[in-house]
C-alpha cells in the first residue's frame, strides 16, 4: 500500500482521511492496517514516532461506522494519561459526524463527566489500567459488548506495575473479540500477554526498536557537574526550536525549570507530582510554542507526542538503556531530523559506555573548554523525509 486511498475501506473514511489530511502511509500503517482490516489479532513492534496511533485509529472507525451501537464496542488502554488525551485528541478530529465522542476513563478529571460520556452512549473508550480498572470494580462500566480491544505501548504499561490490573480488564472482555498490540519492545513480560490473550497474531516487527531512528544524530558532551548548567544553557541558546530536557528525579527537574526560567528560558516542568491540570498547562505551552523548553522525568518519554521536538536533552542518563531510546525518540519523528544531546559528568561517563554497549551505539564526544563551548553541526540536515521498510521474513502471520 502506498497511499490510503489504496484501502478496502468505505466512502466515509476515505473522505475522513482526505480532510485530514493523510494521504501517504508510513511503513507502520501500511503493515498494520491492512491486517487489521482483516480482522487479525496483531503485535507490532516500532520505533517511536512512526505513526502507530493511525495505524489502529483507521481500522477502528471502520469497525464502528459499520456497525449497529451496542455500548462500548471498542476499547484502548495505554499507560499515560497524556497520552490518553493525545489519542482522544487525534481519534475526535478523524471520526467526523457518524460516530459520537470517544470516553476518556483516566485519573485526574472529573469522574461525573466520564461517567455520563459513558451513559452517554460512547463506542470507545480509552483509558489507563488503574481508573478503568476501579470502575470496574464499581460496576460503572461494562466492557461485555468489547469487540476490539488495543493495547498501546505494551512494555510501558507492564513497567509501569499495570500487568494485575490488565489482567483483571482482560478477563471481563469477550473471548470473541480482535486484539492489537503496540508495543516499543517484545520483551519477556509483553511476550507472556501476547501468547495468552492473541489469537495467532500476526508479527509486524519494523526497523530496531533497539537503537534511535537513523534520523536523529547523538552527542554527548564530557563535563564536570559544575560545567552543566552552562553548557545547558549554550545548547538552549543554540537551538531556535522546541527542546526536550530530562533529568533523573522529580526534585531535580523542579530545580532545573526554576533555574531555567530565572536565567530567562521559556520553559516550564512536567512530572508525576504535578497536579493534571500543571501537566495540561504544561505540554499545552510547549505544543503551542509558548515555551520553549520542557523539563520532564521520563514520565514524559512515552507519554508526550509532540511532533516537531527538535532536541532532547539528557541533562542525567537514564538508569535504563531502554528509557534512552525512548527519551531520543522524542524527536526525529516522522522522518523528520533531530538531535539529542547527552550532559555527562563523573560515573556518568561509565553509565554511557554501559548504554553504548547495550544498544550498540557510537556517540560523537564533543570536547569542551571553559567559558567556550561549541556544539558541532550534528543534525542530519541531508536526510530527507524516510519511511521505514520492513526486512525480509518481519511480517509474518
Amino acid at each position: 500500500m502506498k497511499k490510503f486511498s489504496e484501502l478496502p475501506i468505505s466512502l466515509y473514511m476515505q473522505e475522513r482521511l482526505a480532510a485530514a489530511p493523510f494521504t501517504i502511509p508510513t511503513a507502520v500503517q501500511a503493515a498494520a492496517i491492512p491486517e487489521a482490516l482483516r480482522g487479525s489479532d496483531l503485535v507490532v513492534t516500532a520505533q517511536t514516532g512512526t505513526g502507530k496511533t493511525l495505524a489502529f485509529l483507521i481500522p477502528l472507525i471502520e469497525a464502528l461506522t459499520g456497525s449497529a451501537p451496542r455500548g462500548v464496542q471498542s476499547l484502548l488502554l495505554v499507560p499515560t494519561r497524556e497520552l490518553a488525551m493525545q489519542v482522544h485528541e487525534q481519534f475526535e478530529q478523524l471520526r467526523g459526524s457518524k460516530l459520537g465522542p470517544a470516553a476518556l476513563v483516566i485519573g485526574g478529571f472529573s469522574e461525573k463527566n466520564q461517567l455520563q460520556a459513558i451513559r452517554g452512549g460512547a463506542r470507545f473508550v480509552i483509558a489507563t489500567p488503574g481508573r478503568l480498572e476501579d470502575y470496574l470494580r464499581r460496576r460503572l462500566i461494562n466492557l461485555q459488548n468489547v469487540q476490539l480491544l488495543i493495547l498501546d505501548e505494551a512494555d510501558r504499561m507492564l513497567d509501569m506495575g499495570f500487568l494485575p490490573s490488565i489482567r483483571r480488564i482482560l478477563s471481563v472482555l469477550p473471548k470473541e473479540r480482535q486484539t492489537l498490540c503496540f508495543s516499543a519492545t517484545l520483551e519477556q513480560s509483553v511476550a507472556a500477554l501476547v501468547n495468552q490473550y492473541l489469537r495467532n497474531p500476526v508479527r509486524i516487527a519494523l526497523g530496531s526498536t533497539l537503537k534511535p531512528a537513523d534520523s536523529v544524530a547523538l552527542q554527548a558532551f564530557e563535563v564536570s557537574d559544575l560545567q552543566k548548567p552552562e553548557v545547558l544553557c549554550q545548547l538552549l541558546t543554540k537551538e531556535a526550536g522546541r527542546t526536550l530536557v530530562f533529568a533523573r528525579t522529580k526534585r531535580r527537574t523542579e530545580r532545573l525549570a526554576k533555574q531555567l526560567v530565572r536565567d530567562g528560558f521559556a520553559a516550564a516542568m512536567i512530572h508525576g507530582d504535578r497536579t493534571q491540570a500543571q501537566r495540561i498547562a504544561a505540554l499545552s505551552a510547549f505544543e503551542e510554542g509558548r515555551i520553549k523548553v520542557l523539563v520532564a522525568t521520563d514520565l514524559a518519554a512515552r507519554g508526550i507526542h509532540v511532533t516537531d521536538v527538535m532536541h532532547v536533552i539528557n541533562y542525567d542518563l537514564p538508569t535504563l538503556p531502554e528509557d534512552f531510546i525512548h527519551r531520543v525518540g522524542r524527536t526525529g519523528r516522522a522522518g523528520a531530523c533531530g538531535l539529542a544531546s547527552s550532559l555527562v559528568s563523573g560515573a556518568g561517563r561509565i553509565e554511557l559506555r554501559s548504554i553504548e554497549r547495550a544498544l550498540k551505539l557510537q556517540i560523537t564526544r564533543v570536547e569542551t573548554a571553559s567559558g567556550d563551548m561549541v556544539a558541532p553541526a550534528l543534525r542530519p540536515n541531508t536526510l530527507a523525509s524516510r519511511t521505514l521498510t520492513a526486512m525480509p521474513g518481519e511480517i509474518f502471520a
